[in-house]
């Protein structure tokens, strides 16, 4: 699904568009992971970011098995 230009807002910005490189740089960077840790997130939980934090953070807590 193309990233439509037009039609920005809360709705687009809630979301992680694998198709556009520099929507996964930028989530790399916020959350200090690598391009490809947002890759297999948003592959694990689907493209909402809120869901790819919270995927994300339970990756970092202690005693998680890929902790």
């Amino acid at each position: 699904m193309a990233d439509d230009k037009s039609k920005t807002g809360k709705p687009d910005r809630d979301r992680i568009s694998l198709s556009q490189d520099y929507e996964v740089r930028d989530a790399a960077e916020r959350y200090g992971v690598t391009k490809q840790q947002i890759i297999d997130a948003v592959k694990a939980v689907g493209p909402m970011r809120s869901d790819v934090e919270k995927y994300l953070k339970s990756k970092r807590e202690p005693g998680h098995p890929e902790a």
